[in-house]
């Protein structure tokens, strides 16, 4: 049974929302416990997703493996992936954020311990879809710590967030440095799935986001944790009563009328959409569709040339190639493979320094058009060969501008959407981006490799053109606004 008003102030004059109380109890201790914990989800799959740059070369040459069977490696987690956003995200906006963090931690950590022991290739690209499966779970962490923060300067509290992907890399680097020319790449794999089991152990700790109750109607356990979050905080709740907002203007073209509980004094449960299908259809309502199409755009972008400048990073390296290029060998005890992944994963934090800085300031949309055009600007050079110490130097600018842009477009994609589909709209945009990430070891490795350094280089740079063209066609600035539960405030200007 739901309840529509709390009250234990005795002021019966006034009445608050969620909003406002979470912005009267601030950012505090209790967000900061839940910052850590979608931080260390957020680390262990970096750390996943950059163990890619190491153990396909390793592997290869151990199992005697074609050029595109090591590709397929990499290839396989983002197919993983791109199946695994779609689904914890539908998960998570019908059976709460828990229940989803749940799943990821465990698909996660399971496949990714047993990858280790994979007895042959076959054995191996299936348990690393299923880690692929399991890191699709990202957006469930970046869209249950959202929920949690106050609507001012949540944009730098996200780029904080976002800095624990850029630790996770950096330790995958640094790991990767010391194990793979010693104990090679089963104990990689062993050592880098220890996060994903720790986020598991911690998963007691973590409640549900006051949001996804709020948008249930489940207005007495959202009132608790406000309780619990303004004793943490040493804060006080707003007086009066705690209320839902109205939800007359709450229907939408895929919601019929029993969908949808109306009450003349708020709503007892928003029931929008339960099945992942009709989540999907309301992505693509008419308020909606024109932000999701090009938020398509803007993942896929990011992600293509994302992973693809830290394939580019193994590939251009020391030594001399037929091409005149300078490509590493797939011998693990090549240490300039990980100096220069080490190098330029340390770019992530300027990025981030600089997403942060401007983020508030300029909006989500100028920064990311920014970031663009300064990522095109390192990665031209590189159309034609450059003298190693430059490649590293154009890699590192590139990857920072990139990461950056990936930070504030995982910013405004769970401010643009509803509650009710909102870790389901970033799963799906997710895993449009993920197209992106399978499609990249082509152009990064077999292009590359195959002497075609030029429209390898090219290609990204297209990516990143029309990312930034869909950016400047968003219908709105999310800077400063209130997370919304209606599709209607979605597309409001």
């Amino acid at each position: 049974m739901t309840n529509d008003i709390i009250d234990d102030s005795g002021d019966h004059d006034n009445v608050y929302t969620l909003d406002e109380a979470l912005t009267e109890v601030g950012f505090g201790k209790y967000q900061a416990y839940v910052l850590c914990y979608a931080g260390l989800g957020s680390a262990a799959e970096a750390m996943e997703v950059m163990i890619l740059s190491f153990i396909g070369p390793a592997v290869k040459s151990e199992w005697g493996l074609s050029s595109t069977q090591e590709t397929l490696i990499t290839t396989v987690v983002f197919a993983g992936m791109l199946v695994g956003a779609y689904s914890w995200g539908v998960i998570s906006d019908n059976y709460g954020r828990r229940k989803g963090l749940l799943s990821v931690a465990i698909v996660t950590s399971i496949s990714a311990f047993l990858s280790a022991f994979s007895i042959n290739y076959a054995m191996l690209i299936i348990l690393r879809m299923l880690v692929g499966v399991g890191l699709g779970g990202g957006p469930v962490y970046s869209s249950w710590f959202l929920e949690f923060v106050p609507p001012r300067k949540r944009g730098i509290w996200m780029v904080i967030f976002s800095t624990f992907w850029s630790i996770g890399t950096i330790l995958e680097a640094s790991l990767a440095w010391i194990i793979m020319p010693r104990l090679g790449w089963r104990w990689l794999l062993v050592l880098s799935s220890v996060p994903c089991f720790a986020a598991l152990f911690f998963y007691g700790f973590a409640v549900e986001s006051p949001r996804y109750l709020y948008m249930k109607g489940r207005i007495k356990d959202v009132h608790n944790i406000l309780k619990n979050m303004a004793v943490l905080n040493r804060t006080k709740l707003p007086s009066g009563l705690l209320v839902s907002e109205p939800t007359t203007e709450h229907v939408t073209e895929f919601a019929s009328v029993e969908q949808v509980q109306l009450l003349s004094d708020g709503m007892k449960d928003v029931a929008f959409f339960k099945t992942g299908f009709s989540s999907v259809l309301m992505l693509f309502s008419s308020k909606l569709v024109k932000t999701t199409l090009l938020l398509w755009v803007v993942y896929f972008g990011n992600s293509f040339s994302y992973y693809g400048i830290i394939l580019l990073t193994s590939e251009l390296s020391t030594g001399q190639s037929k091409c005149g290029m300078t490509l590493h060998s797939p011998d693990s005890n090549n240490s300039s493979v990980y100096t220069d992944v080490l190098i330029t994963s340390f770019a992530e934090l300027p990025g981030l320094g600089l997403s942060a800085l401007i983020v508030d300031y300029m909006g989500r949309k100028r920064s990311m058009v920014l970031m663009y055009v300064l990522s095109f600007v390192f990665l031209l050079p590189l159309v034609v060969h450059q003298h190693e110490i430059l490649t590293t130097i154009l890699l590192f600018g590139a990857r920072m501008f990139v990461l950056g842009n990936f930070t504030i477009a995982g910013i405004y994609c769970p401010e643009i959407y509803p509650t009710a589909v909102r870790s389901t709209g970033c799963g799906v945009a997710s895993s449009v981006g993920r197209i992106g990430g399978m499609i990249c070891p082509l152009v990064a490795v077999q292009m590359v490799t195959g002497c075609h350094q030029a429209p390898a280089i090219i290609l990204f740079e297209v990516a990143i053109v029309l990312a930034a063209i869909a950016v400047m066609l968003f219908p709105l600035e999310t800077k400063g606004r209130e997370l919304t539960d209606t599709v209607e405030l979605c597309s409001a200007h």
